[in-house]
């Protein structure tokens, strides 16, 4: 039980928290970078390991990461999301881990979101992840029973909006989020990450909350304004509407990812013309876009990486169309629903690595890239195949028929010869004085090009098959500036996509020829060089190569 006297004292020792902490630094403003990676269930320091090989270098503007805080025990993914205290003391790693992250993220340019729990807490008793001992409506030095609703069962009519924010989701016990104890006990938590570097927040369950109490919470933290994203799930005729939760933050689109299932699987991509807004979603500049997250991924109500080269066209679209702000989930292979991640080192042994993915890992840099245009040139067949540009800055094509196709192609685009950024390495593709371009786009594939992408700035792709074990990563570094000048802290990290194979794409001009070798890294940045002498290749290039031992 938390005493009178210990309530009181905790409510003015958040209250000062508020006045006297002073946020970090976060990492530079993303600007036109407005993509998220989900590393879903992630620990910290692995996170921290792809901030600087993976997600800064594509581009990515932020990274959002799992609950941090103390929750029950068990191997299952939602043990995560039932939290029992406001210690960072998970599965995922400690407050030295979690620290670490924030500020190896931000160095890689990358800013940090995390995922917080402050709907409920626990559905039962025990002793928590960090040995916190706590019973329902009873968590020591935070919440006693007097925090939490009256109504102490489950939510079972969603057209009634007391039933879904002041009963209990899934037998959660639900927090009494009007309160001003529990709000100031909430904030000064979020205060707690602020205070560590964190630049935003993914609010979970927010449609449990309403709108006010989470304005309200919003507006004690030291940073009133920071990112703020509310996970509202649409539902046709229900009480409580994605809308509502706009004065405060940014809301996550569930009805984008619904429609692209259905649009992409049963319906014409040629429907896409006027995809956004005009279909009742929210404002642009108010939703997160995606195509998948974990919850959605398992019921079933989106497309998933079980969908094959359909869900990879669904994230290419995603990116290159201007609606919202992306964001890439990238979770684990699964057929138990609950099951929790899987051991062993990140983007093989279960792990899907979206983000990684070539097809989607270089829409990042197009959609950076084409910031602040608009569609032209929308092309569609009536049917699956459609094709459209991003000012004269971009032009990508989709083809979800069962066939190939050929045509010529009219882009805004200036003349010069491009790099389809759709493959490895630099596959050309040349733009005519008019704007044309002629190509074939494979059955269940796309083609991307943009202006940050020309044969003259791009043009070697290397792979090499390696072996690593946990914690080790594969990097390329050479002579040339682009390969680090012989730098091991500035070598271009490669990715595990498709491990025993690590690939990557270096911009290195036309025409040069430069020297290279592959180093690897471990966790505590330790290197070992291969074998050999150096490398020789002179660009554009497809490297293939094996480690020396």
């Amino acid at each position: 039980m938390v005493s009178s006297a210990k309530r009181a004292f905790l409510l003015c020792a958040a209250l000062l928290f508020s006045l006297l902490v002073v946020p970090q630094s976060f990492a530079t403003p993303p600007g036109p970078k407005d993509v998220t990676a989900t590393l879903f269930q992630w620990p910290f320091h692995r996170v921290a390991a792809e901030c600087t090989s993976t997600l800064g270098p594509a581009g990515y503007g932020f990274v959002e990461v799992s609950p941090a805080t103390e929750h029950i025990q068990g191997h299952q993914w939602w043990t995560s999301y039932q939290p029992v205290s406001y210690k960072i003391a998970g599965r995922l790693g400690d407050e030295a881990a979690f620290r670490n992250m924030v500020n190896t993220c931000h160095a890689a340019g990358v800013k940090v979101i995390a995922d917080a729990v402050i709907n409920h807490m626990s559905a039962g008793s025990g002793v928590g992840t960090g040995g916190s001992a706590y019973s329902k409506y009873n968590y020591p030095g935070y919440y006693s029973d007097w925090d939490f609703h009256s109504c102490r069962s489950h939510i079972t009519d969603y057209r009634n909006r007391d039933n879904v924010q002041n009963c209990e989701l899934v037998g959660l016990s639900d927090l009494n989020t009007g309160s001003e104890y529990v709000r100031n006990t909430i904030a000064a938590y979020l205060n707690r990450l602020i205070a560590m570097g964190v630049d935003g927040f993914r609010v979970d369950a927010a449609k449990h909350m309403a709108a006010a109490d989470l304005a309200a919470i919003k507006g004690k933290l030291t940073n009133p304004g920071i990112f703020w994203v509310h996970e509202v799930i649409y539902g046709t005729g229900e009480a409580v509407q994605p809308g509502e939760y706009t004065g405060s933050g940014d809301v996550d689109e569930f009805r984008y990812a619904y429609d692209l299932k259905r649009v992409f699987q049963n319906e014409n991509l040629a429907y896409l013309s006027n995809f956004g807004q005009a279909w009742g979603y929210l404002p642009s500049g108010q939703a997160r876009s995606f195509v998948d997250n974990w919850d959605t991924e398992r019921n079933g109500s989106t497309l998933t990486y079980k969908d094959g080269s359909t869900y990879t066209l669904a994230n290419v679209f995603m990116l290159a169309w201007p609606y919202g702000a992306p964001n890439v989930y990238s979770g684990y292979e699964f057929t138990d629903h609950d099951a929790g991640p899987p051991g062993g080192s990140e983007c093989y042994v279960g792990w899907k690595c979206q983000h990684r993915w070539t097809q989607i890992a270089n829409m990042v840099e197009f959609r950076n890239t084409v910031a602040g245009t608009s569609v032209v040139n929308w092309w569609d067949n009536g049917a699956d195949a459609i094709a459209f540009g991003r000012g004269t800055r971009g032009y990508v094509v989709v083809n979800r028929e069962t066939s190939a196709l050929t045509r010529t192609f009219q882009t805004s685009l200036p003349a010069g010869t491009y790099c389809d950024v759709q493959k490895s390495g630099c596959s050309p593709v040349t733009v005519d004085s008019a704007g044309r371009f002629t190509a074939t786009v494979g059955a269940g594939g796309a083609l991307a090009l943009h202006v940050g992408a020309t044969s003259s700035t791009s043009g070697t792709s290397f792979a090499v098959n390696a072996t690593t074990s946990l914690g080790q990563n594969i990097f390329v570094v050479g002579d040339h500036p682009s390969l680090g000048a012989w730098n091991t802290a500035n070598a271009v990290a490669l990715s595990s996509a498709s491990y025993p194979v690590w690939r990557g794409s270096v911009a290195v001009p036309a025409g040069t020829t430069f020297q290279y070798k592959y180093i690897r890294k471990d966790s505590s940045g330790a290197v070992t060089w291969e074998s050999g002498t150096n490398r020789t290749a002179t660009a554009p290039a497809t490297l293939n190569d094996t480690w020396r031992t």
